[in-house]
């Protein structure tokens, strides 16, 4: 942690992706907003930095607990990671979390009209993600693997229709900073996804699932807009230059 007055939040987590954990536990936002320094992500927050670059300091002190090594992947590989973990787990779980918030508004609505607010903000999320899931794997993620490809032969890459890469990456990181606006409203919606006293089990199943999913989601931007799309991006132009 000696650069942590220079690195941004997302270089950190993407250099060791332990440091996700302490930033979590700050509600300090690593994926959307992971352009910040700590201190600045601190002072926006109104967090102690002091106190976070301790718990940082004490991730250097634990002997065990491996360093994750997302950002020494090949694209290609990390892109087959993202699709066959995080996407599969937001295609499984999608449906699933969405019945939960029809069956619990229609159940317990009456006295807790914000789960109405969940079902609505829940509804609008699952459609958006999967129509984001599928430009990725359609379009996005082939022309990144035509780059590791062309890289590999020793060519330049065909241009795709789209231009260049950093247009759908644009639009890549808007759709992020939505999904996770729309989970940051769920949380504050649920509480912090706490269940009230007179909570039933599908009740605390679906805050249960909710949480798990922002906790996914949050890896999920991470691994794309920090490590994916940057790396895309210097790759395409290295290509192009050459």
């Amino acid at each position: 942690m000696n650069q942590l007055k220079n690195q941004t939040i997302g270089q950190l987590v993407a250099e060791d992706y332990r440091t996700a954990q302490v930033f979590r536990s700050f509600n300090l936002d690593f994926c959307c907003g992971g352009n910040k320094t700590v201190k600045e992500a601190c002072n926006d927050s109104g967090v102690d930095y002091q106190e976070v670059k301790q718990a940082l300091r004490q991730l250097d002190e634990k002997q065990n607990g491996a360093k994750d090594n997302y950002n020494e992947w090949s694209l290609d590989f990390l892109i087959d990671y993202i699709v066959n973990n995080h996407h599969k787990f937001s295609r499984n779980k999608l449906p699933e979390i969405g019945a939960y918030t029809k069956k619990v508004a229609s159940v317990h609505g009456e006295n807790h009209p914000e789960l109405k607010q969940i079902y609505h903000e829940f509804t609008m999320l699952h459609g958006e993600m999967i129509n984001h899931l599928d430009k990725e794997e359609e379009i996005l993620f082939p022309y990144v693997k035509q780059l590791v490809e062309a890289k590999q032969q020793g060519r330049k890459p065909d241009r795709p229709d789209f231009g260049e890469a950093a247009d759908p990456i644009a639009m890549m990181e808007q759709e992020h900073d939505d999904a996770g606006a729309a989970m940051r409203k769920i949380r504050e919606l649920s509480d912090d996804f706490t269940p009230p006293e007179d909570a039933c089990t599908t009740y605390q199943l679906l805050f249960e699932n909710l949480e798990a999913f922002e906790k996914d989601l949050h890896k999920h931007v991470h691994l794309e807009n920090n490590i994916l799309f940057p790396k895309a991006l210097q790759l395409e132009k290295s290509l192009y230059q050459n």
